[in-house]
């Protein structure tokens, strides 16, 4: 890598962790200043601001995955093996956020950390799917063998999607029915307020995202960068 494109590179990741940084302030005002408390549950309810853009983030993630798996499958290229294995990382921290947030909320509402209903049961094996995905990353040698089985693995993963989705339209289930995407429309069971600050919050959690990303990739890059050049060392000694 150039030294001019480095530096390119720094300057851009400098100010994505700026804009980060703002737009997480933007978001914690708005959600402790600027939303009204929810009538019926209070204020825990505002744990939904970081609820539900951990869940779409982990979701995001996971599509990442499963387009980047598809495409090292088709192209064999390192690069889509590294976007995938990048992104199933920082998928499954916010799915992990998804899971700490949720039975932190369900506790004063349900009168209970966790039930074993449809979508939360298949949220937790999204969790378990893409955690092995990790697993098998790490205990297995480096290769094109990995990187395949990885790609299967991310594929099948992100199949449990639609139905984490789903479940709370096909079930009746302890968890809440959609409030942002329903068959009222976008929006339409939220207060005006509420939508404005979760917007606000979803984007700052998308910023991380990226910034994230960005930084995992160029380090799996350098990792093989360094890899090559010890190989050329060993091979011309």
């Amino acid at each position: 890598m150039s030294q001019e494109k480095a530096e390119g590179l720094e300057e851009e990741s400098s100010i994505l962790i700026w804009l980060t940084g703002f737009a997480f302030i933007a978001a914690m005002a708005a959600i402790f200043l600027f939303v009204p408390t929810e009538k019926t549950e209070g204020p825990i309810q505002r744990i939904m601001y970081l609820h539900i853009p951990s869940a779409w983030l982990s979701f995001f993630a996971f599509f990442i995955v499963f387009i980047s798996s598809i495409l090292f499958l088709w192209k064999k290229e390192r690069e889509w093996d590294i976007y995938a294995y990048a992104s199933a990382e920082i998928g499954v921290i916010f799915c992990s956020l998804v899971l700490i947030t949720g039975p932190i909320w369900a506790k004063p509402i349900w009168g209970t950390w966790w039930v074993w209903d449809a979508r939360l049961t298949s949220t937790l094996i999204l969790w378990l799917i893409y955690v092995a995905y990790l697993m098998l990353r790490a205990q297995t040698e480096p290769g094109s063998m990995r990187a395949r089985y990885a790609a299967v693995l991310g594929i099948v993963g992100f199949l449990n999607i639609p139905f984490i989705h789903f479940s709370v339209l096909w079930w009746r289930t302890f968890h809440p029915q959609p409030k942002v995407i329903s068959s009222e429309g976008f929006g339409k069971g939220m207060d005006p307020s509420m939508l404005t600050t979760l917007g606000i919050s979803l984007g700052a959690f998308t910023l991380l995202y990226f910034l994230l990303m960005g930084q995992r990739v160029r380090q799996e890059k350098l990792k093989d960068e360094i890899d090559r050049l010890k190989r050329e060392k060993i091979y011309s000694s």
